[in-house]
């Protein structure tokens, strides 16, 4: 054997374990994606309208409206949800738009967050900095007696 060969050999080793590898990857990647759809019917209907589900079903009440204070608001998972004026409801993200810190607490009036003392108003625009954007939307609505995702 020539040094060549020493040299060329352990690389097409290589190779071919890297390709067998990334075959054996895009093999697993493709059953993935085309998993069983057998929970649809022939018809085309989606999983969960097959299981009898509809989208209003599907929404999980993010709270009850009568949780929410008038002129104040609550905290729900990711979610602000304020009423400003009785029956005016607003949905918000908690993560403050200064350095990403998750507000923590809706008081006087007020959406605090704890990190460096931004305040937004209850419709989501900033009462003092250091944040100079808004609160992002995660727009909801009112559904028999809940606040909803919209």
């Amino acid at each position: 054997m020539s040094q060549n060969d020493q040299v060329i050999n352990p690389l097409d080793r290589r190779t071919a374990l890297a390709g067998a590898g990334v075959a054996a990857a895009a093999l697993t990647l493709a059953a993935a994606c085309s998993s069983d759809d057998s929970s649809s019917s022939s018809s085309g209907k989606s999983s969960a309208a097959a299981a009898g589900t509809t989208g209003a079903q599907a929404t999980a009440p993010l709270t009850s409206t009568s949780d929410v204070p008038v002129g104040g608001g609550v905290i729900v998972g990711d979610t602000v949800v304020t009423q400003s004026t009785a029956g005016n409801f607003s949905g918000f993200s908690t993560t403050c738009t200064h350095a990403g810190c998750k507000v923590n607490k809706v008081e006087n009036g007020l959406i605090e967050c704890p990190c460096h003392g931004s305040t937004f108003h209850l419709d989501g625009t900033v009462a003092h900095g250091p944040a100079t954007r808004p609160l992002d939307s995660h727009p909801v609505k009112v559904q028999d007696g809940n606040i909803v995702r919209a």
